[in-house]
């Protein structure tokens, strides 16, 4: 897998110290924080942006689906929920969990949500297909296909070569399916195919926008704005080698 940022939120120490230490054997998982309650959890995913949340659901105070609801369910990283109640379990469907643990945690649950969260990362590829719904069922729709995606409440708004198709995923499960070398997150609110990209715009303001080949104008944040650029920046070309050789007169 690639590096992982988690987030461990539970109000009970010995549980946050539980995940901790299941998580020890996996190097590529970095935890990033933990937090007490759904409160402190706000705040520590918008500094700490992690990929991957560890969230109780029966919290004092701002409980875990709360949290999902006051941070807008397309702005939530992967979220396993851990959990002493089996009750939650539809809620977390809704959610689109990437799992459902119920305490106590034993090893071998935790190895089977490890084993999803590596497929979830392998994933990651341009032959990505995403199941949208028809009016006569679903269909795969090919990662190639899409333009950019755009969150709408609780949903994600695909727009694609064969109109707009809303799918109740959110951008960071969305992202976490995507190639991260053809699409790029440029907003919390925003996915891009890279090639889609006709022009990047900035402002003496240091605002950054880009325009799609389909027209589309879309904003930039601040904090993306340098990895975007560095994205679509075009290749750096060698200088040309001098031959040295001597030559015949």
């Amino acid at each position: 897998m690639t590096q992982i940022r988690a987030l461990i939120v539970d109000d009970e120490p010995l549980a946050r110290r539980g995940i901790r230490q299941l998580l020890a054997p996996y190097p590529d998982v970095t935890v990033v924080g933990e937090c007490r309650d759904g409160r402190e959890a706000v705040r520590a995913l918008s500094a700490e942006r992690p990929d991957l949340v560890f969230l109780d659901v029966e919290m004092p105070g701002l409980d875990g689906l709360d949290l999902i609801n006051v941070q807008g369910p397309g702005r939530m990283p992967l979220i396993v929920f851990v959990t002493a109640h089996q009750q939650y379990a539809v809620q977390a469907f809704e959610a689109h969990a990437l799992d459902y643990l119920v305490k106590p945690l034993s090893e071998a649950r935790f190895r089977t949500t490890m084993s999803r969260l590596a497929e979830r990362i392998r994933s990651r590829q341009p032959g990505a297909r995403i199941a949208v719904p028809t009016p006569d069922g679903a269909r795969l729709l090919d990662a190639g296909e899409i333009v950019w995606i755009e969150a709408e409440d609780d949903r994600a708004v695909l727009h694609a070569g064969s109109g707009r198709h809303r799918v109740r995923q959110s951008l960071a499960a969305l992202e976490a399916r995507l190639d991260p070398d053809c699409f790029v997150r440029v907003h919390r609110s925003a996915i891009v195919r890279l090639d889609q990209v006709r022009e990047v715009r900035s402002d003496g303001g240091g605002e950054t926008t880009l325009v799609l080949r389909d027209g589309t104008v879309l904003p930039v944040s601040r904090r993306r704005a340098a990895r975007v650029k560095d994205l679509l920046a075009p290749p750096r070309r060698s200088p040309p080698e001098i031959d040295r050789s001597p030559r015949s007169v």
